[in-house]
């Protein structure tokens, strides 16, 4: 599914759309450049979840853990499966909601799932972004 947003308010309302689909467990793969609003797209997941904590990028800390039912990951410095083990990512697999920005830093990540969402948004202009949603079963 492709969206298009005009937006940050927008992009938010299309993760509040895929969030409100989500079941414990799933994982969320977004790709996208700096700036193109993966973090926007993440508070809409939580806001989808029915979460109301003020979702940040975990930047520095790598996880957010939002009331131990959502972990959002920050990938931009992880770049292969060995630093994935270190992080201690394989930990939060199958305790709920997993959304990693960045995924493309890892070539093998898609492979570690059976079942993911890969989200892949792109800036098309200043407030313009696409939204390509697909679901991986």
């Amino acid at each position: 599914m492709i969206i298009i947003t005009k937006s940050v308010e927008e992009t938010i309302r299309a993760g509040e759309e895929l969030g409100h689909k989500l079941k414990q467990n799933d994982t969320v793969l977004l790709y996208g450049e700096m700036g193109a609003g993966k973090t926007h797209f993440v508070k809409g997941i939580a806001l989808g979840l029915g979460i109301s904590a003020n979702v940040t990028s975990p930047t520095f800390a790598i996880v957010n853990d939002y009331e131990n039912l959502f972990f959002h990951f920050d990938l931009f410095r992880i770049n292969t499966l060995d630093d994935l083990y270190a992080i201690g990512f394989y930990d939060y697999i199958g305790r709920g909601i997993i959304v990693c920005e960045w995924s493309e830093n890892i070539p093998d990540l898609e492979r570690e799932f059976e079942n993911f969402y890969k989200v892949e948004i792109k800036k098309i202009s200043e407030n313009e972004r696409e939204i390509n949603v697909n679901s991986r079963a």
